[in-house]
């Protein structure tokens, strides 16, 4: 009895016992602790974060092991500034959490701690989690149905599997070299000491990160069917670092890639907008076509890829906006996974409204309907789906308002929370195409012009909307019957213009209209303080939050 109990500790597989459908039951090598000096791995300690050095020293500091882990040890190693600081220990969440004021323990698939360092937009958040045991399909609990299904047959266990061998539950905490075989890449599976700057590398992870190789931990198919959300990692991973994915590593990815099936909606769109928005977009999505998984994995952009062949308006707006996406993350700046989508969507909503409108719908219902439909059929029901589809609706429905650049319109626009976004996704219609880029610049000087500037480009803008005098232009009989869209509606609060006299001859000299005299403008409409001097406009960029 007390020998079963220690063999399933340490992930071994009891006489009679069946392995998790599918799993092989080979255990992953422990490997062997290998100690690495700050002379051979040269990391850079002015790339470490201060705030994830104090979580480090603070757990050590009460007597626990604690290291950086993970992506942030493999970024340091190449010479990057890690986005995000990840530390492990041996304390457990409870330990953790009482160490810190502002600590959080979160998850239930992986119980982890969020220490909270500043407020507001300038806070941070250092991941903590406990060292775990490795233990393989064979000595985990089996359930048949999947996180949602099985949650009462999961409540009060800490090693869980589904039928297919995938992960549901991990929490059975255990010694570092485990903890380090349960890693899914050997560049992802190493610990560094702040203070002694020593890399601790049990997989020969270094070795690879030089090499520039994605290499597995253990047996590849053991480990995609224990988490298949690993198939989308190798090759966001591939993409942002530039690594080449090793044979054994990739010869399972597309034919186990139908696993991804039961893998939760919600996670794996938050995989999607991880591969889409950690600065290599383009470089990802040639990545999925380079290794077939193109089709099947994310509906969103299967879709769009489907309807966006190669030379097409679609294909080259949607191009222009994940390089958009790129330059931005680049220059250190935020960008928001609802401008993204806004703009891998825009073509479905567009058409979807073009159609409405055909059937007799009013042009803002019919857009209104699209966007309701096409956000319904493309993104679902996911976590945080009400926010993403408030900032997307606001940014597609402020398209047809760029139009109107008249009376008092503009200047309600421009003080719109989310003009900023709404501009930028104008700016890249104009860059596809598909808008005159005279509009994007118009509004770009009008947000940041004085209140005469202001003044001065609207009535430009209702200058060239008049009709030319003398028998080049169109008499007042034709210019009444020319389409809507050619004509500017009259500016609010302007007077109405004097008709043309009773009796003109036709052919002869055309009537002189009566310039409209434009009311005052009462109150600060167009954003600018006492002395005339505009007040200052979102930063640039499609941050919407």
């Amino acid at each position: 009895m007390i020998r079963k109990f220690i063999d399933k500790l340490l992930g071994k597989p009891a006489a009679g016992d069946k392995p998790a459908a599918g799993a092989k039951g080979a255990r992953i090598p422990l490997g062997k602790r290998v100690e690495v000096p700050a002379a051979e791995h040269g990391i850079d300690p002015t790339l470490l974060d201060e705030r994830a050095i104090r979580v480090v020293t603070t757990l050590q500091d009460a007597g626990y092991e604690a290291y950086i882990v993970g992506g942030a040890v493999r970024d340091l190693l190449v010479g990057r500034r890690p986005k995000d600081f990840d530390v492990a220990t041996n304390a457990t969440p409870e330990q953790v959490k009482g160490l810190f004021r502002r600590a959080f323990i979160i998850g239930r698939r992986f119980r982890i701690v969020h220490v909270i360092h500043g407020r507001g937009r300038d806070h941070e958040v250092i991941e903590v989690s406990t060292f775990r045991a490795y233990m393989d399909a064979a000595a985990a609990e089996q359930v048949e149905g999947n996180e949602k299904t099985s949650k009462d047959e999961m409540a009060g266990k800490s090693h869980v599997v589904d039928a297919s061998g995938r992960v549901l539950r991990d929490n059975v905490w255990g010694p570092q070299v485990e903890d380090a075989a349960r890693r899914d890449f050997t560049v992802n599976g190493m610990y560094y000491d702040p203070r002694s700057q020593i890399v601790v590398d049990y997989h020969h992870g270094l070795k690879d990160a030089k090499a520039k190789t994605l290499r597995m931990i253990g047996d590849p198919e053991t480990r995609y069917r224990e988490d298949p959300v690993r198939i989308v990692r190798v090759i966001r991973f591939a993409a942002k670092l530039g690594f080449t994915i090793e044979p054994k590593t990739l010869k399972p990815l597309r034919t186990m890639s139908n696993l991804l099936a039961n893998v939760p909606a919600s996670r794996l769109f938050d995989e999607m907008i991880k591969l889409l928005q950690t600065g290599h977009a383009l470089a990802s999505l040639a990545e999925l076509k380079k290794q077939g998984l193109d089709r099947g994995v994310f509906p969103v952009l299967e879709a769009v890829l489907a309807n966006a062949p190669d030379g097409s308006a679609r294909e080259k707006f949607v191009h222009l906006a994940l390089a958009d996406t790129d330059r931005r993350v680049a220059e250190g700046k935020a960008v928001a996974p609802s401008f993204m989508l806004a703009c891998m969507l825009w073509h479905d909503v567009e058409s979807k409204a073009v159609k409405l409108r055909e059937q007799g719908e009013h042009p803002m219902p019919a857009l209104s309907q699209a966007i309701d439909a096409v956000f319904d059929a493309r993104i679902g029901d996911i976590s945080g789906r009400g926010k993403l589809a408030t900032d997307m609706r606001e940014i597609w429905l402020m398209q047809p308002r760029f139009e109107r650049r008249h009376g008092n319109s503009p200047y309600g626009l421009v003080e719109q929370p989310r003009f900023r976004a709404g501009f930028d996704f104008l700016r890249l219609r104009a860059d596809a195409g598909e808008v005159p880029v005279d509009l994007a610049e118009w509004w770009e000087d009008f947000s940041l012009g004085t209140d005469a500037e202001r003044e001065a480009l609207i009535e430009a803008v209702r200058e060239t909307s008049r009709p030319k005098r003398g028998g080049g232009g169109p008499g007042p009989r034709r210019a009444a019957a020319a389409p809507a869209t050619a004509v500017a509606a009259p500016a609010e609060g302007d007077e109405p213009a004097d008709e043309a006299p009773a009796g003109a001859e036709e052919g002869g000299d055309a009537p002189r209209k009566r310039r409209r005299r434009r009311r005052k403008p009462s109150g600060n409409r167009g954003g600018a303080d006492a002395g005339g001097a505009p007040q200052p406009v979102p930063s640039p960029g499609h941050d919407v939050d």
